[in-house]
């Protein structure tokens, strides 16, 4: 039987976050049934389906395009590339993809473009949920780096109140900077020195550089009175990371690997015993360091791992 490949896209439209292309070959006879496009399926009847295509599909890849390559080039280059991606991970070859929509250009493997594709080919009705769903989890883990936003509940896209809290928090690390009306909402370092955000982003940067990095992030800011804050609780390899950011502009006094000192860990060190006791933590555990230095051009990071305690 030849091998046909289904491709298609979410979130060519969001004003945040990535797009993501998913490429699906299905057995002729593979028994899922209830397929139809992402857009038409609820969040549960997805994830059911997502499951079942996992299960039952031939081969499946994904490719994520971020939006930092999304402003460089545009919607439509970052689109391609993500399905071009998606093909190539396959693990298997196909003799022909099949794209919803328009067919993909300077592609190798052959392709043919279906309108409406997610509502007629059962491998592009595939690809679609598996893409949506993807995308979909990474805005809730976006959820819990930039809570102020909304993420979980529009996952993006220009609702009314994502409007609205552009307008009071301005745009994120992760919006798209080259989409309306997020260009009219741009911060910059004097607003959050002014509104005394420069420490909030500082850690929402490191959390991302740890999610970049192949880290689930599980908590921001979890208070642990009387010893003070978790600034970042994630997971990496079955290990529980808590980690401290320190963040400084140009304008601060020192370096931040100065303010990151023994009267602080000790506070963290007591911190973290009590969150381990009330959530019974059993896995493994470490305490990292990340320092965010701000000023004209990209932010310097610098991850410190295991961190010592006395």
């Amino acid at each position: 039987m030849a091998i046909i490949a289904g491709v298609d896209e979410a979130g060519r439209g969001p004003l945040a976050g990535p797009v993501v292309a998913s490429a699906v070959v299905l057995p002729e006879d593979h028994p899922i049934e209830g397929l139809r496009d992402s857009k038409k399926l609820t969040p549960k009847k997805r994830e059911i389906l997502y499951g079942k295509i996992y299960e039952f599909a031939t081969a499946i890849g994904v490719g994520v395009v971020d939006e930092k390559e999304i402003d460089r080039t545009n919607i439509l280059k970052a689109t391609h590339k993500a399905m071009q991606m998606a093909l190539g991970r396959l693990g298997v070859l196909p003799e022909k993809a099949l794209v919803d929509g328009y067919a993909l250009p300077n592609q190798v493997i052959p392709n043919e473009g279906i309108i409406g594709g997610d509502d007629k080919v059962d491998s592009i009705r595939a690809a679609s949920i598996i893409a949506k769903v993807t995308r979909d989890r990474m805005m809730e883990h976006y959820d819990i780096i930039f809570p102020e936003y909304g993420f979980a509940k529009h996952k993006g896209y220009g609702t009314k109140t994502h409007i609205e809290s552009l307008n009071e928090w301005k745009a994120s690390p992760i919006h798209r900077r080259t989409f309306r009306p997020v260009m009219d909402y741009m911060p910059t370092l004097g607003w959050y020195r002014k509104h005394r955000r420069v420490g909030m982003l500082g850690e929402q940067l490191a959390a991302l550089f740890l999610f970049n990095n192949g880290h689930v992030i599980r908590a921001m800011n979890v208070r642990c009175q009387p010893y003070g804050e978790i600034d970042i609780i994630s997971e990496e390899n079955d290990t529980l990371i808590f980690t401290e950011v320190k963040t400084i502009s140009k304008k601060s006094l020192g370096t931040p690997e100065e303010k990151i000192d023994e009267l602080k860990l000790s506070k963290l060190e007591n911190a973290i015993e009590m969150y381990m006791v009330e959530n019974e933590v059993k896995s493994d555990v470490r305490l990292d360091a990340i320092t965010v230095t701000l000023g004209k051009g990209k932010p310097i990071i610098k991850h410190y791992k295991g961190v010592e305690l006395d």
